[in-house]
């Protein structure tokens, strides 16, 4: 960062720690508020900064995508997604800082002497409450639904000094939902499919197929693309609900979109379209039991890349009114303008990952 040249008052400012930044001159002290309504205090921007806890990649990707985030991210966390090898594209130090384990403790972090530590919400009993006790900031995020995204960029934007990228990112956003919004609004319901959107899981070799809550951002997606998700009564709950087949049938859903976290969705449909049991599903024969897009994480998520995931979804559920959309672009655009990714990095570690069939309509 560069010292703007104010003539005598140069040294003034070396003094009292002013500095230009991207987003305009980094003040002595700042405030900010998180996601919990707490006003949280810093006698200097925190130079410092942690990522820990669960759900740590949707914070990673939030974070990197202010510019300053390399230079002052002091450590990172494993996640059980692929949080490694993305953070490794933005990060030339990714692999040289410390990373701790999603459910280390808040010792083991306050060890490492941050001046701030970004958590999920819900991870403030005990981790959080712990971290402050031992004198450690906290500033609490939650990035799940497109309002949080705003609201919490604009506490990213505080905290790196940068309002206006995160202005812009915000911009970024809203101008897909517009966009959404606009391909949908003359729509009926008789135009509308009816939509099922599953998690497939193994764990211990058990498998489980899970819908998300009704007010989750998953759900959010299918409604903003024009589809009527059909699962919402069975998922009033906090967390996903699983399903058994027999459900899965009675819903009798036009489209089914099958999302694997932790493997390959496409690999799971074609293992589905030729089981017995799921082969005289309405959306099975019409072939219209589709793997959710993804590159290193699934679009659906409250991940950055949601923006993406509501285009690609839009396209399918109303090819025709998302019909101007030009997905190769969108991704192009995204990982370029706010990740800094040039285009042959774009090929190799996110198109490469993407089955062809999902930069099409």
């Amino acid at each position: 960062m560069r010292l703007k040249t104010w003539g005598f008052g140069i040294a003034i400012i070396a003094l009292i720690g002013l500095s230009a930044c991207q987003g305009g001159a980094l003040p002595r002290s700042l405030s900010v508020e998180d996601a919990l309504g707490r006003t949280v205090s810093f006698p200097s921007p925190p130079q410092k900064i942690i990522i820990a806890g669960r759900a740590n990649f949707m914070l990673n990707d939030a974070v990197y995508l202010f510019p300053d985030a390399p230079e002052r991210v002091l450590a990172l966390t494993q996640a059980t997604q692929a949080a490694s090898a993305f953070v490794s594209l933005l990060d030339p130090e990714a692999e040289a800082k410390t990373r701790f384990m999603s459910d280390a403790a808040a010792e083991e972090i306050a060890a490492a002497q941050p001046d701030l530590v970004l958590l999920k919400s819900y991870m403030k009993d005990p981790l959080g409450d712990t971290l402050e006790q031992l004198g450690i900031p906290v500033v609490y995020l939650d990035f799940e639904t497109p309002e949080q995204y705003e609201r919490d960029l604009a506490t990213l934007g505080k905290l790196f000094g940068d309002a206006n990228r995160a202005e812009k990112l915000w911009g970024y956003y809203d101008e897909i939902l517009g966009r959404a919004a606009n391909a949908t609004e003359s729509l009926t319901d008789a135009d509308k499919p009816r939509v099922l959107l599953l998690q497939y899981t193994e764990k211990g070799g058990e498998v489980a197929f899970k819908v998300p809550p009704a007010s989750w951002i998953q759900t959010q997606m299918v409604t903003l693309s024009g589809g009527i998700p059909v699962w919402t009564e069975a998922a009033q709950g906090g967390g996903w609900a699983t399903v058994n087949l027999e459900q899965i049938a009675a819903w009798g859903a036009d489209q089914i979109y099958i999302i694997n976290y932790f493997g390959s969705a496409v690999e799971v449909v074609e293992r589905l379209q030729t089981d017995p049991q799921w082969s005289v599903l309405p959306a099975v024969r019409d072939g219209q039991l589709i793997p959710f897009a993804g590159d290193l994480y699934s679009w659906d998520q409250p991940d950055t890349r949601w923006g993406l995931g509501l285009l690609w979804l839009g396209q399918q559920i109303q090819p025709e009114a998302f019909a101007d959309i030009d997905l190769e672009d969108e991704v192009y655009g995204f990982f370029g303008d706010f990740y800094g990714l040039d285009r042959a990095t774009i090929d190799s570690e996110i198109v490469a990952r993407l089955n062809a069939s999902q930069l099409q309509p």
